[in-house]
C-alpha cells in the first residue's frame, strides 16, 4: 500500500520540483516505522520571521495507528528546512521504536498531540474575540508514563493534555516551578 502524503503550502507556491523532491524523500519514512497511516508536510514562507535565515518553514507530521509525531525546521532554503525536519523525524521515529522495543510502561506506544505553529490573525478578528486561536486535535489514549515521555519528547515545557486510558478521562500533565510534575484530573459537576 502506498504511503498517503499530503503537502500543504502557505504563502508560497509548491513547484513540481519541490513536490517531487518532498514526495520522494517522505515516501521513505515507512522504512523506519511500519504503521504509518499518513504523512502531512506543511511548507510555508513566513514574512514576519526575525531573521531572513528563518523564513522558509517545513513542518512534518507523521500519523501512525497509535502515534503522532511532529517536527518543524526553519531555514533560508525550503529544501534545507525540509531535509533537516526529515532528519529530525527519522531520529524521533527511532527513539519511539527504541521505547517500544524496551517495553516501557505497559508496552503500548506513546502518542503525541500536534501543536501547530501560531497562525497570523487579521486585526478585526483579534478585536472581535478575546479567544485568539482555537485548536481541535485527537487525544489518543495513553497512561501517565507515556504522557510524560511525550511531553519530554515534544519539548513541551508547561503542559500536556492527554486521554488517560486508566481512568478514561482527559488529564493535564504540567511542569511545576520546582521541576517536578503535577497532574490535573478534572471532574464534571
Amino acid at each position: 500500500m502506498a504511503l498517503k502524503i499530503e503537502i500543504v503550502a502557505r504563502n508560497m507556491e509548491v513547484t513540481d520540483r519541490i513536490q517531487d523532491y518532498v514526495t520522494k524523500k517522505a515516501a521513505k519514512l515507512d522504512r523506519y516505522l511500519n504503521d504509518i497511516q499518513e504523512v502531512k508536510i506543511e511548507l510555508a514562507y513566513v514574512k514576519s520571521a526575525r531573521s531572513a535565515m528563518d523564513r522558509q518553514v517545513a513542518q512534518i507530521t507523521v500519523r501512525g495507528r497509535r502515534s503522532l509525531l511532529r517536527t518543524e525546521e526553519r531555514s533560508d532554503d525550503i529544501f534545507a528546512a525540509f531535509d533537516t525536519a526529515l532528519d529530525k523525524m527519522q531520529r524521533q521515529i527511532e527513539r519511539l521504536k527504541g521505547k517500544r522495543q524496551r517495553g516501557r510502561g505497559d508496552g503500548r506506544s506513546a502518542a503525541e498531540v500536534v501543536v501547530e505553529p501560531p497562525v497570523e490573525k487579521q486585526a478585526e478578528e483579534i478585536a472581535a474575540s478575546p479567544i485568539m486561536r482555537r485548536k481541535t486535535f485527537n487525544l489518543p489514549p495513553m497512561n501517565e508514563a507515556e504522557a510524560l515521555e511525550q511531553m519530554r519528547m515534544l519539548g513541551h515545557d508547561n503542559f500536556f493534555i492527554f486521554f488517560n486510558m486508566e481512568t478514561n478521562a482527559i488529564n493535564v500533565l504540567y511542569r511545576r516551578r520546582d521541576g517536578t510534575y503535577g497532574l490535573i484530573e478534572p471532574k464534571i459537576g
